[in-house]
């Protein structure tokens, strides 16, 4: 494996990870605002400058939590890599560059190539649609390989994902229960042996609480991180695990 010296990548919170490689900069499934519905962001607001520059927009799916609108106007208009069935709802809103992807479909952003992998979980925009499906990418030049997960289920498939460096991946969700087509840390770690990345980084977690909800099993909230080092240390030992908390730059060996 290469070095990572010359890869970036920043955990905004959430699914929200802003990815710097080959001089392109993505952001995966932007929520970026302080409140999206009935949750509230429990981590640091998103700095402006970290929002800047965004060459493309990686989408896994189509759930308010991932695609958010009102996050979208923010980063202006920069190419949208989105699911099969969701051009219409996005050109609806003013974005003017968007291509369209289902699973086993590779396309290109600068000199970094995106391959779109399938996720196990539900497409459908409540609540009236549309529904497309859901994604994972693989985001990949000549040294590094780097898998965003989006959201979803352990599924057998995540082990024809070959030669990862980096995983990133979903370890909860955005309340004190999680449901189904999600992983949990335990889950996650389990997919390990699957992906069998150098690295994994867990994600989804820590960022977005219902407001109604107040204090209730704040462990939900603060330990999904956490949990999944452990699990990962007893189920894919060879695996190196790095805990960030939401809002900072994951630290990459150099």
């Amino acid at each position: 494996m290469s070095p990572l010296s010359d890869l970036r990548i920043d955990w905004l919170g959430h699914a929200t990870v802003r990815i710097e490689l080959d001089g392109v900069t993505f952001l995966t499934d932007p929520t970026v605002r302080d409140r999206i519905g009935p949750l509230d962001r429990k981590s640091r607001p998103i700095p402006h400058h970290e929002l800047a520059g965004v060459d493309a927009v990686l989408l896994s799916h189509l759930h308010h939590d991932h695609l958010d609108l009102a996050s979208l106007r923010r980063l202006g208009d920069p190419r949208l890599i989105v699911p099969s069935g969701s051009g219409a709802i996005l050109r609806r809103a003013g974005h003017t560059n968007v291509d369209e992807f289902s699973p086993g479909q590779t396309t290109h952003h600068g000199g970094v190539q995106v391959e779109i992998v399938h996720a196990e979980h539900s497409g459908f925009r409540p609540p009236f649609g549309p529904t497309g499906p859901a994604l994972g990418f693989i985001v990949s030049n000549a040294r590094h390989r780097i898998f965003f997960a989006g959201d979803t289920a352990l599924h057998p498939g995540m082990a024809e994902i070959p030669d990862l460096d980096i995983a990133l991946l979903p370890v909860w969700g955005w309340g004190p229960r999680l449901r189904g087509g999600h992983m949990d840390p335990g889950m996650a770690a389990e997919a390990l042996r699957l992906l069998r990345p150098r690295i994994a980084v867990p994600i989804h977690w820590g960022t977005f609480w219902p407001k109604a909800m107040g204090s209730v099993r704040p462990h939900r909230l603060r330990r999904p991180g956490h949990d999944f080092r452990e699990a990962a240390a007893e189920l894919a030992p060879d695996v190196r695990t790095i805990v960030t908390m939401p809002g900072h730059r994951i630290a990459l060996p150099r």
